[in-house]
């Protein structure tokens, strides 16, 4: 059964430390260090940096002695949890769990126990819970950050949440999760194709980068950043688009006409194609010592 595939997927996955560590635990300690390091830093230059003229307002910004909402930094947080560093790490723990099973041949150990869908829908499963994770310690890491901050250039905390904060936060959560979720589609189709890890972590990264690219040349042949072509192929635009709409305001009304519904068919393609994908070609698979 199904239940019985996530659970077992998730067992193995907790005995697996190295895997937890540079999926869950590292990008947050990182994120925190630097943190720390950038605002002792900062804090040191303050005199040389008010005075220089041609210091950008955004880093003079960070010198302000008012007060720091947790709230408004918690939703901006939740923006921001689907950066590349998180991409990265957590197809660590997704390549680990999509194509382990081939690096040690157990697959002949579980798959008379289960049909194969709930198999890889097990993983899939971890994997969505595994993302989830991330995003939490990352959310915890923001506020870490903001903390000391406040302490850094002495600034009084406050929180707050409105209706329409609430509604930014868990629109940014629930989008920044499904990126990161579709992100790691491609290492489980990589996985089942190639059965092998190393192509179930450096496929979907050769992949993102050449996305992330695409928009300077499908210009110059004529291809504007919000046709059906450039949106498709790039869905990590796509998400920024979503985020702008649930941002509302300025943001949303900048967007060109269409470019919500192309955005939403391009995040979808990218998820379920390459879970049907992985789905059809492992139901044929022959596995070896099966």
């Amino acid at each position: 059964m199904l239940v019985d595939a996530i659970r077992a997927e998730g067992f193995r996955l907790s005995k697996n430390r190295t895997a937890l560590f540079w999926s869950l635990a590292f990008v947050p300690i990182l994120a925190v260090v630097i943190g720390a390091i950038t605002n002792f830093v900062l804090k040191g230059s303050e005199t040389k940096i008010l005075g220089d003229t041609k210091m950008p307002p955004e880093l003079k910004e960070a010198f302000a002695r008012g007060t720091l909402d947790m709230g408004h930094a918690l939703v901006e947080g939740a923006a921001g949890l689907a950066n590349p560093l998180v991409l990265l790490f957590v197809l660590i723990g997704a390549a680990t769990i999509y194509a382990g099973d081939y690096r040690w041949e157990t697959w002949r150990l579980i798959s008379a126990r289960n049909s194969r869908p709930n198999l890889l829908l097990g993983k899939l499963a971890v994997v969505a819970g595994l993302a989830l994770a991330a995003m939490v310690l990352m959310l915890a890491a923001s506020l870490i950050e903001n903390l000391i901050k406040a302490a850094v250039f002495e600034r009084t905390l406050a929180f707050s949440m409105t209706g329409e904060m609430a509604g930014h936060f868990l629109g940014f959560a629930a989008l920044s999760w499904l990126r990161i979720v579709q992100f790691t589609m491609m290492g489980m189709l990589a996985a089942v194709v190639t059965r092998s890890l190393l192509a179930a972590l450096f496929i979907p990264l050769v992949v993102g980068v050449a996305q992330f690219f695409t928009p300077n040349p499908l210009m110059q042949m004529g291809v504007m950043p919000d046709a059906w072509l450039a949106v498709l192929v790039n869905p990590g635009a796509a998400t920024d688009a979503i985020q702008a709409m649930i941002r509302g305001g300025e943001a949303a009304a900048a967007l060109p006409d269409g470019l919500p519904l192309k955005a939403w068919v391009s995040v979808g393609l990218w998820t379920l194609l390459p879970l049907a994908g992985a789905l059809a070609w492992f139901r044929r698979q022959d596995l070896s010592k099966e």
